[in-house]
Order: C-alpha cells, then sequence, then structure tokens
C-alpha cells in the first residue's frame, strides 16, 4: 500500500531533498510525501512496451517529441509534484519551463502531449487526484491504464475487468473512452496508432 510519510512540505523543499538515498520512488500530494510502491514486472514491461511503441510512432511522424526518463509533473495550483509513467514531452516548449533546467519538472500544458499511468496498488490517485490535476492543468491526453483491474467498478466495470481509459481534454473537460479486448486504442494524439488493449495487456507479446 501507499505510505504517508512525514509533515507538510513545499515543492522547493520536496525537490531538495527527494530523491533520497534509499533508492524509493516519491511523488507529492498537497504538501505530502508519499512513498510509491515497487512497480511489479508486468507493469515495467507495458511501460517499455508503450515506450517503444510511442517512440516509433512519433519517430515516424516526425513529431518533436520525446519520452523522459525521469520528470515531475507539477500542477501550479498547489503543493503537489508527480512521476508519471510515461511523460511524451513536446520538446520546442521546454525553453519556456522555468523548472525544466535545474528540477526537470513541467508545469505547462504546452510541454506535455501525452501521460500515461500504468495502474497499481495506489490506483484512487490515478482515477481521481491526478485526473482532476491533470484535467486542470489543461494536459490534453492521459491515459489510465488498468492490466490488472484495480479500479473501482464504476470506472472498469461490473465484474471487473482490464480497461484503458484514454482521457481527452474538450472545452476544459476529459471525455473519456474505454477500450478492452480487441478494442483499438483511439487517440487524439497518435490517430494511426494501431494497437489493442489486449497487445498492450500482453506487453507485447501479441504482434
Amino acid at each position: 500500500m501507499t505510505q504517508v510519510l512525514r509533515k507538510l512540505i513545499t515543492f522547493d523543499e520536496f525537490v531538495a531533498k527527494y530523491p533520497d538515498n534509499t533508492g524509493q520512488r516519491y511523488e507529492l500530494y498537497d504538501g505530502v510525501v508519499v512513498e510509491m510502491p515497487q512497480p511489479t514486472g508486468d507493469h515495467e514491461e507495458i511501460v517499455v512496451f508503450l515506450s517503444t511503441k510511442l517512440t516509433l510512432e512519433y519517430s515516424r511522424l516526425s513529431l518533436p517529441y520525446g519520452i523522459p526518463k525521469t520528470v515531475l509533473v507539477k500542477p501550479l495550483e498547489n503543493e503537489s509534484a508527480y512521476s508519471p509513467d510515461m511523460l511524451l514531452l513536446n520538446l520546442p516548449n521546454l525553453v519556456n519551463e522555468p523548472l525544466w533546467k535545474k528540477e526537470s519538472t513541467v508545469t505547462q500544458a504546452a510541454s506535455i502531449s501525452l501521460v500515461i499511468k500504468v495502474v497499481s496498488t495506489n490506483w484512487r490517485d490515478d482515477y481521481l487526484k491526478k485526473y482532476a490535476d491533470y484535467e486542470e492543468m489543461g494536459i490534453p491526453e492521459y491515459w489510465i491504464v488498468d492490466y490488472a483491474a484495480l479500479g473501482g467498478r464504476e470506472f472498469i466495470g461490473k465484474p471487473k475487468q482490464p480497461t484503458i481509459l484514454v482521457c481527452c481534454l474538450e472545452e476544459g473537460e476529459y471525455r473519456i473512452s474505454k477500450f478492452r479486448g480487441d478494442d483499438c486504442i483511439q487517440s487524439p494524439t497518435f490517430p494511426q496508432f494501431n494497437l489493442t488493449a489486449e497487445q498492450i495487456f500482453s506487453a507485447g507479446t501479441v504482434s
């Protein structure tokens, strides 16, 4: 389970102290430092698979994107900082990011083309808090990849089943499309992206 640590701190205090020498991963939720659970192998295989496929797609289209190894997303309106499983950066806008050079942090929706979260045990944060903050920031596209069907039934159905939620910003609010099994993912960022939900859940074992 997610473990909450210590007292409220500011973003500046957070980036000055973390990561520490324990090797743990942390995020900041409204001033509260949260230790993130260690990802499973299945989780990481999906991240690697999606990173590879998306890199091939934006390279094919000659788009000025990149997928960094480590980056923080900071909503401007609160003392939070998130470390997505995958973040597709719009590289030309990084010159406008005041925190990028020193802290590898982005705060502007213009810098973020797509955020992907592969769901872990702290699923409520992905479906609720991060969803709300990314929507408020104006991030155009947010994927919630719930390969283990951990989320609430209102999100992934009853009985629960592995689901990918693609949240697309329309008039300031996310419109959610759900994909399962042989459904082909529909992405506004990559309209020709030819992958099914099951291919992603299988972490590339289906060609």
